[in-house]
């Protein structure tokens, strides 16, 4: 009887998408319900986080993997008239599931059919489904001298990645992907298709920061390109406990953000745990904006701690960096840029801070042998600085920009299956996370929204109130989330796009107020 009502459910469903999108491509296509043999594989597909793919994970009454816009049109409609959330997913990198896993009825709308990248006269328009692997080798087979400020990791979707700000290896010198928006295409809660100049400028704003699956969907992004030299510089140094690694993480923290912008040193801090070692190691990964030769002169000024020769200093192209940060051998195919799957996948959980003052020495010992103790967790460490401190705070929704040294990120990994596996990881990234409270940022304590952490609160299956709203949401926006607020209740005043993570509405706020 169940089952009977499933599927007289389904074919419901499907009706009502039927006939409010167009004849051809036909939506039934890419409409997958459970009990199409394609379901499983399109959910799990860009599923990358293992936690949630168990049996009791909460799955979705239908997929639409949208080929037209008159697909997603449809969705919203067929959502408010069936009462399910929508879970809007472009690569599927939310590192706690919110772009595919919901408590409540929902649907996923998932955007990998909609990944064209077109190149023109030093901008680009890029479509939401698209990988940033897809934007950087579209770039490259256009120019050798310019290229765009994003991510590392080439399988992370558009889509997210730009509306949670976006940053990568080049933000010291031309700040975040958002810095370098400057046009975007979003279907809004009444289906209607806007650009930059019929949204208008405050949604425009929110949507480059703030979290774009609050306020629409965004289809495509018109971003601006930027120009790198023909000849870019990489290297990676290893150090170890025993050889000093707290002193020259320490003298980092000193050099990391006003160090020539054109430089961004990232540090990757991992537990040895062996059966006669247990120590800290240290991974130096760098990228200069220019040659070997100039690499390695500004390295023995400001850094000679670190002790990098001219010999590790490796110089290739821009596009070719991506695939040395990516730990790909040098000589890769660039092709491997336009695959769409991680290497391999992970149970994870990741966290974040702000560190605003240099960590004295005898802390860093204590971090240490923290990390040893826990045995799992690794930090890594992304310097600010250059243009990140000449933008304003309030230019975007993303608020960490002068004052902060650098960004922590905090990754713990596992392999096996079940409740207990996970339990102890989670426990042992936590209390990290607390034993690092004294030496970071607060006030807000703050987060970074595209590190996606539950753990610092959540709208009750995403029926987002203000009191609960503003406590995760000043530590990822600060004094922007109410300014977030007011756009929010303007353009999607019934609350259609809601997770547990999603800007509240502005009506809420006011009964809290009154209270």
């Amino acid at each position: 009887m169940a089952n009977s009502d499933h599927l007289k459910q389904n074919k419901t469903i499907l009706q009502c998408l039927t006939d409010h999108s167009i004849a051809s491509p036909s939506i039934s296509s890419v409409a997958f319900f459970p009990t199409d043999p394609s379901f499983t594989s399109t959910l799990q597909s860009y599923t990358r986080n293992l936690r949630f793919t168990s049996t009791t994970t909460p799955k979705p009454l239908f997929i639409v993997v949208p080929s037209h816009v008159s697909h997603i049109q449809a969705s919203i409609i067929c959502c408010k008239t069936h009462g399910l959330e929508m879970r809007i997913r472009s690569g599927g990198h939310d590192y706690d599931g919110l772009s595919y896993v919901s408590k409540a009825p929902f649907m996923i709308l998932d955007l990998f059919n909609l990944r064209s990248v077109i190149v023109d006269n030093g901008t680009a328009w890029v479509e939401s489904g698209a990988t940033l692997g897809e934007l950087f080798y579209a770039i490259s087979q256009k120019s050798k001298t310019h290229g765009f400020p994003a991510g590392v990791c080439p399988t992370v979707g558009v889509g997210g990645h730009f509306s949670g700000g976006g940053y990568g290896n080049m933000m010291r010198k031309f700040g975040l992907s958002v810095d370098n928006v400057i046009d975007a295409k979003l279907v809004d809660v009444n289906g209607n298709v806007l650009d930059r100049e019929s949204m208008g400028e405050d949604l425009f704003w929110a949507i480059k920061g703030g979290g774009g699956a609050s306020f629409g969907i965004i289809i495509s992004w018109k971003i601006k390109l930027v120009s790198v030299p023909e000849i870019v510089t990489v290297f990676k140094i290893e150090k170890t406990l025993e050889q000093g690694v707290t002193g020259i993480v320490h003298k980092w923290q000193y050099i990391a953000d006003k160090i020539d912008p054109n430089l961004f040193i990232r540090v990757v801090l991992l537990p040895v745990n062996k059966k006669h070692l247990q120590s800290i190691k240290a991974k130096f990964i760098g990228l200069f904006l220019g040659n070997g030769q100039e690499l390695s002169s500004l390295m023995n000024e400001a850094f000679p701690e670190l002790g990098l020769s001219f010999d590790q200093c490796i110089e290739m192209s821009w596009i070719e960096s991506i695939l040395f940060w990516s730990n790909y051998p040098k000589g890769t195919s660039l092709d491997v840029l336009l695959d769409r799957q991680p290497q391999q996948e992970k149970y994870l959980k990741k966290k974040s801070d702000y560190v605003q003052e240099p960590i004295s020495k005898e802390d860093l010992e204590g971090i240490w042998n923290k990390m040893i103790e826990l045995k799992r967790p690794a930090l890594t460490l992304n310097p600010y600085g250059g243009k990140m401190s000449e933008i304003s705070e309030f230019e975007t929704p993303f608020p960490h920009r002068a004052g902060n040294i650098y960004k922590i990120q905090y990754s713990v990994t596992w392999k096996d299956d079940g409740v207990e596996a996970s339990g102890r990881s989670l426990d042992q990234i936590r209390k990290l996370y607390d034993y690092m409270a004294p030496y970071v940022s607060k006030s807000p304590r703050s987060s970074y929204l595209n590190y996606r952490d539950v753990d610092i609160g959540i709208n009750e299956n995403g029926n987002a109130s203000y009191s609960e709203g503003v406590i995760w949401g000043r530590k990822y926006f600060k004094g922007n989330f109410e300014r977030l607020v007011q756009v929010k209740s303007k353009v999607d005043p019934g609350n259609f796009f809601r997770y547990e993570q999603s800007i509240p509405c502005l009506g809420s706020w006011k009964s809290v107020t009154a209270e």
